[in-house]
């Protein structure tokens, strides 16, 4: 069992059970040693499951401060691109800390995975397979953006709740599968270029860039899979460029043309929508999809109208769509969506809903 690196495993596995692997990495390694050497503790394998409270329930931000937040797309059947039903799971089990001894989750890994590509994990059986959850092991982040995961029996523990399904499904790694999500905005225009106001708010009105998914049909923000070693920022331009601009089709005079436009966009300064687990229908109680949103805001306009738009990659379609509630998207992406609007001040809902109270 690994927790720490080299010069700090003597310290720190006195201070640890060896049957479940825990590392934060939101503290340095001299803090995390320091504490081992200066607080003495059970193990945590002895803890009581109210020790363990602050692992299993998330966190989501919103404009009223933060909410508690448990997955439900993650619990849908069958499993997407298969006929796999999951073990049906209750409201009031989904958290790890109910405790439900007859929990019998199916196991399933799709055999695309299985069959080794390299933007996958081998089986936790290969003799030749070590890695080093929560922590950044080689090029391969396994660092949850959510902080601290289980690890028990050697499997990661979705730290959302239960799923219904162990394995990986359609995901390559084991523990949290990193993608980052675009969202590319602009004020929505009449003719003469004057910003359109929703009629009964009076708010303007804000128009993202969404594809259609092929594997699911689905309308989405374009986003993808973060490549190992790769920053945030590259995958952000990346992506879109491929997904709602076609760049992998281009020739080379295009793409030129093309990577300036980008760069024009994706060089300003970006707001961070959300960072943290995403209630996916892909997940597992063993693997789970986590994204970077960002928001890049076009506000004349001007950037994008150079920019034609074309499905390309894993698109179907591509396209500008109004922003508000009525919007039903891939995922937890409306959620993404609605805090883009509350950044910019645009019309989201025709209903302004309670106050927040503190």
């Amino acid at each position: 069992m690994r927790l720490l690196g080299g010069a700090l495993r003597a310290v720190a596995e006195p201070c640890f059970a060896r049957a479940v692997t825990v590392v934060s990495f939101t503290v340095t390694l001299s803090s995390l040693a320091a504490r081992c050497c200066c607080r003495l503790r059970p193990p945590l394998s002895n803890l009581s499951p109210a020790h363990w409270s602050h692992l299993h329930s998330l966190k989501m931000f919103n404009s009223c401060g933060v909410s508690k937040f448990y997955h439900s797309k993650a619990l849908t059947s069958p499993y997407p691109g298969s006929n796999i039903e999951r073990s049906q799971v209750p409201e009031d089990k989904v958290d790890w800390l109910t405790e439900w001894k007859d929990y019998n989750p199916v196991e399933y890994t799709s055999v695309s995975v299985l069959a080794g590509p390299k933007w996958a994990d081998p089986q936790l059986s290969d003799k030749n397979f070590s890695p080093t959850f929560n922590e950044r092991d080689g090029e391969v982040e396994r660092r949850s953006l959510n902080g601290l995961y289980v690890v028990e029996n050697g499997r990661p523990r979705n730290p959302a709740g239960r799923t219904g399904l162990i394995g990986r499904g359609l995901l390559g790694r084991w523990g949290p599968n990193h993608a980052a999500d675009p969202i590319v905005t602009r004020w929505k225009r009449d003719r003469s270029g004057n910003k359109i106001a929703h009629p009964v708010t009076g708010k303007n009105i804000l128009q993202f860039v969404a594809i259609k998914r092929r594997d699911c049909g689905e309308w989405a923000i374009p986003g993808g899979m973060v490549d190992p070693g790769e920053k945030i920022s590259a995958t952000l331009k990346r992506e879109f460029g491929e997904e709602a601009l076609n760049s992998l089709q281009k020739s080379p005079k295009e793409k030129e043309e093309l990577e300036k436009q980008l760069h024009r966009l994706f060089s300003q300064e970006p707001f961070v929508v959300y960072r943290g687990y995403v209630d996916d229908p892909r997940n597992t109680d063993n693997a789970w999809m986590e994204t970077e949103a960002v928001n890049y805001h076009d506000e004349s306009g001007e950037t994008m109208d150079n920019l034609p738009l074309e499905a390309g990659d894993d698109a179907g379609k591509v396209k500008w769509v109004d922003i508000s509630e009525k919007l039903k998207l891939y995922a937890n992406h409306s959620y993404f969506i609605k805090l883009v609007t509350e950044k910019r001040g645009a019309h989201w809902s025709e209903d302004p809903g309670p106050e927040c109270h503190e």
